[in-house]
């Protein structure tokens, strides 16, 4: 099934959690599955896209709150079930030697934990959250909101005020660029609109596991003998500094940049580099 958008074709993978939508820019190239945050969606690589070609790029939008299809009610959405909903989409798509790639969410290692990493070529750790942040500090109110009857609710509806799209300890704080009113619209939108992506969006906000399992679950990177790069924002207010250096020490092959000029969102504040620093990791 293809959806038509003004961006790029979105096309659905049905898998054991449900329908899930993705873009995939085709071609022969090397694979990268791009990830994305909270809540959003493949929008948020669309400054880096344009210097990916050549690649075949995939981008799904996984069921945390901009997704437009609610999952099975029984699905899980924690952390560890979004993980194994991404590795199942590499199954269902028979993605092989993958560059995955995650930015602000970090979830996607936890692939290496569940011992479904065997797609897996390289990875790429992108200002991301790591070890006991889950979530970040700035994103914890809201997730404490989600806890609550009505908070879910509530959270959907202050995502369209100024104060948390341009605050400084909210979505202001994640990028020096302004993310587009109309990309903030298509993040915020479907969980305002629908009561069954709300309740996934309150699933996977509500689904972090506690700090002990956390951190076993970090360790498995250990198991991860293959490239991995870390990229580390400069400005970041969302992911302490120190992780990105302990991740890089953590992953067997891990290689640290730190990346000046940027907060969380080095999709918005430094595309071109990053886009530069991705290929050099395919390559290698």
């Amino acid at each position: 099934m293809i959806v038509q958008e003004r961006e790029a074709p979105v096309l659905v993978v049905e898998l054991p959690a449900g329908g899930v939508e993705y873009v995939d820019t085709g071609g022969d190239g090397p694979v990268l599955v791009l990830t994305h945050g909270f809540p959003m969606d493949h929008r948020q690589w669309r400054l880096v896209l344009p210097h990916l070609d050549g690649l075949r790029c995939v981008l799904p939008t996984l069921p945390m709150g901009a997704h437009r299809r609610p999952m099975r009610p029984d699905a899980d959405l924690s952390q560890t079930g979004q993980a194994a909903i991404l590795a199942d989409l590499l199954d269902a798509l028979d993605l092989r030697d993958v560059t995955l790639v995650m930015n602000d969410w970090g979830g996607a290692q936890f692939v290496v934990a569940l011992d479904r990493a065997e797609r897996v070529g390289r990875m790429a750790m992108v200002a991301c959250e790591a070890f006991d942040n889950f979530p970040p500090g700035p994103a914890r109110l809201p997730a404490a909101m989600c806890r609550v009857p009505g908070g879910t609710w509530l959270v959907t509806r202050l995502f369209q005020t100024s104060l948390v799209r341009r605050g400084p300890r909210a979505y202001g704080a994640m990028s020096h660029a302004r993310v587009p009113d109309d990309v903030l619209d298509a993040w915020f939108t479907p969980a305002l609109r629908d009561a069954d992506v709300r309740r996934d969006m309150q699933k996977f906000a509500t689904g972090a596991p506690d700090r002990r399992t956390l951190l076993a679950l970090a360790e498995r990177l250990r198991d991860f003998d293959r490239p991995a790069l870390v990229v580390w924002a400069e400005d970041d207010a969302m992911m302490p500094a120190e992780h990105g250096p302990r991740l890089a020490e953590l992953l067997p092959q891990g290689r640290l940049v730190v990346v000046p000029g940027s907060r969380t969102l080095v999709t918005e504040d430094r595309p071109e580099e990053l886009a530069r620093l991705l290929r050099e990791l395919v390559a290698a």
